[in-house]
């Protein structure tokens, strides 16, 4: 980036490690509200409104919003951004209610497809426990 320049809004903020996801929550858990939490392999993709204030959104609900451009898995999201599942079902869950995000649960016949499960498997082998190591993948 040049200097003076901003900041393309479609890259991700950044985050400091150190963060506890508790804190990225303020405490509170996934399907603490209405519903039980987001399955894993629920899909999310961007509204067009919240791409049009993606610049105004916060750190990891900026990074959330601006990697939904295409739909991925809840699993899918937080592996791609380094996040803790239940902090992307959280944060999920409020963008929704924004009406930043669009979720679209699958079936129970596509959430049994193995080559689903299989992804969703391999994606959440990819996200970083409490103490940032990834998991065993075998």
């Amino acid at each position: 980036m040049e200097e003076g320049s901003a900041p393309d809004p479609s890259e991700p903020a950044g985050r400091a490690p150190a963060i506890r996801p508790f804190l990225l929550t303020a405490g509170r858990v996934a399907g603490g509200g209405t519903g039980p939490p987001l399955p894993v392999e629920t899909q999310v993709v961007a509204t067009a409104s919240g791409l049009r204030v993606l610049g105004s959104l916060a750190f990891e609900q900026h990074d959330i919003v601006a990697a939904c451009r295409r739909p991925q898995s809840v699993a899918e999201l937080a592996a791609r951004l380094h996040l803790h599942l239940n902090v992307v079902r959280v944060l999920a869950e409020d963008l929704c209610t924004a009406g930043h995000l669009v979720v679209h649960v699958p079936d129970a016949r596509t959430a049994q497809d193995i080559s689903v499960l299989r992804r969703v498997i391999d994606g959440l082998r990819t996200v970083p426990d409490s103490r940032d190591a990834l998991r065993d993948s075998g």
